[in-house]
């Protein structure tokens, strides 16, 4: 480690804070982090990641990208592999199972780079060095000091621990965003649901190819209907379809500390009963019993800083997205690849508790404008999804070409750019 480094904390374990610790430690900056759970864990199934968060992974550490490949799975046919999804018409209940028309097809460079969340996790934990992690440590709050002190963080178990700076990557329930906005009650404290909920499913892939079609069940497709969508991609190196079942309701969520609920696929069923035989028999082969996940995000009270004196908060816990462009994860890995290169500039740690604050403000004002935007894109997409969106509707034409310019915006950004404004911005502030 490099002597007069910076020690940072981070409050969250997950893929964010855990990309994060493998790209301070790297550069030599002594990290801890601080997760709530009893060990590392990710919920949720499939996770797919745009080119953008790949370049970013790199920049971050070649060993995060490496273990990425690891466990990404990609479209299966060869001739898809650049293709991001197939968009496929759910609604039409005349089209046999498998034969859906085609409205339209994305492509990128990588095409469905899809992960299983838990999958990834374990790789990355792999990287991290015993004695860097700390569990069952739930954040209650955070002082400061006077002067040029630690930041202390004071844990529900009772105990504390100190740091030169802290950053929250506890996700879209994020302690530290609470506190830095002034208490739970504050508004953007809490996420706030979209009117939009998911029902999750894995189906083994010899089975969803009998019943489905190859191509269906081995690529990633997005079948679109009013007020619903169903989108399923390849996992497990192709063992599995992940499937992700999406519906618009105006119905508040009951129970606004649990985003997940278990439910029956009788109400899947009810929810997509207008939907054609493509679309039924993806619920087929669902199980009885399933989880229901409600999509909450940050858009109505999104943060005017990221950063607060010693303390930031960077991915879902700045600015938690609905996760309609697939690009929530990866711009958490983008903020990871932003601040490991900020923190890493020897001006940093020469300026001292200056050098952070200002490392931390840069942080914020270079990141802002993209991932807040993202949030309200993330909402505009699900609605032209489900053929909601003001002056769209059904129109295939304009769904294509305004999801096609959004995704693009997102995919086409170069991380060494995005890390060389940042430097620059905060080299113009640090200098002697």
């Amino acid at each position: 480690m490099v002597d007069n480094s910076p020690n940072i904390a981070i409050v969250g374990g997950g893929i964010s804070g855990l990309v994060l610790a493998i790209a301070l430690l790297r550069r030599g900056i002594k990290v801890q982090v601080y997760e709530q759970a009893h060990a590392f864990g990710e919920i949720g199934a499939g996770v797919a990641f745009g080119p953008n968060s790949v370049r970013a992974m790199q920049a971050c550490s070649p060993d995060i990208h490496t273990a990425f490949h690891k466990v990404a799975t990609r479209n299966q046919w060869p001739d898809k592999r650049n293709v991001w999804f197939d968009f496929m018409d759910g609604y039409d209940k005349d089209a046999p199972v498998g034969k859906e028309k085609l409205l339209f097809t994305l492509t990128n460079e990588d095409g469905a780079n899809a992960v299983h969340r838990a999958h990834f996790l374990d790789e990355l934990v792999k990287l991290v060095p015993g004695g860097v992690a700390h569990f069952k440590k739930h954040l209650d709050t955070i002082e400061l000091p006077d002067g040029d002190g630690k930041v202390k963080l004071l844990f529900h178990d009772g105990t504390e621990a100190e740091a030169d700076a802290v950053i929250g990557c506890d996700g879209i329930k994020s302690r530290t965003r609470a506190w830095m906005l002034g208490g739970d009650d504050k508004p953007g404290a809490a996420p706030v649901y979209t009117y939009k909920y998911a029902y999750r499913g894995l189906i083994p892939m010899p089975r969803a190819v009998d019943e489905l079609g190859e191509d269906n069940a081995k690529n990633a497709k997005m079948h679109l209907g009013q007020d619903g969508h169903i989108l399923t991609f390849p996992v497990n190196h192709g063992e599995i379809m992940n499937v992700v079942a999406f519906h618009a309701t105006e119905d508040d969520w009951p129970d606004t500390r649990h985003l997940t609920r278990s439910t029956e696929k009788k109400h899947v069923y009810e929810d997509f009963k207008d939907f054609g035989p493509t679309v039924q028999k993806i619920i087929d082969l669902l199980e009885p019993n399933l989880d229901c996940w409600a999509i909450f995000d940050t858009g109505d009270y999104p943060m005017q800083a990221y950063n607060k004196s010693r303390v930031c908060c960077i991915g879902d816990a700045a600015h938690a997205t609905s996760p309609h462009h697939g690009a929530g994860a990866g711009m958490c890995i983008e903020d990871a690849a932003v601040m490991a290169e900020l923190l890493a500039m020897p001006s940093v740690a020469k300026a001292g508790t200056r050098g952070l604050e200002a490392a931390f403000e840069v942080f914020s004002e270079c990141r802002k404008e993209r991932t807040q935007w993202l949030v309200q894109s993330s909402r505009r997409t699900g609605e032209l999804y489900e053929w909601r969106a003001e002056g769209v509707g059904r129109d295939v034409g304009k769904i294509h070409a305004e999801c096609r310019e959004r995704d693009e915006r997102i995919w086409g950004s170069r991380i060494e750019e995005l890390v060389a404004a940042a430097k620059q911005s905060l080299g113009a502030i640090l200098k002697p």
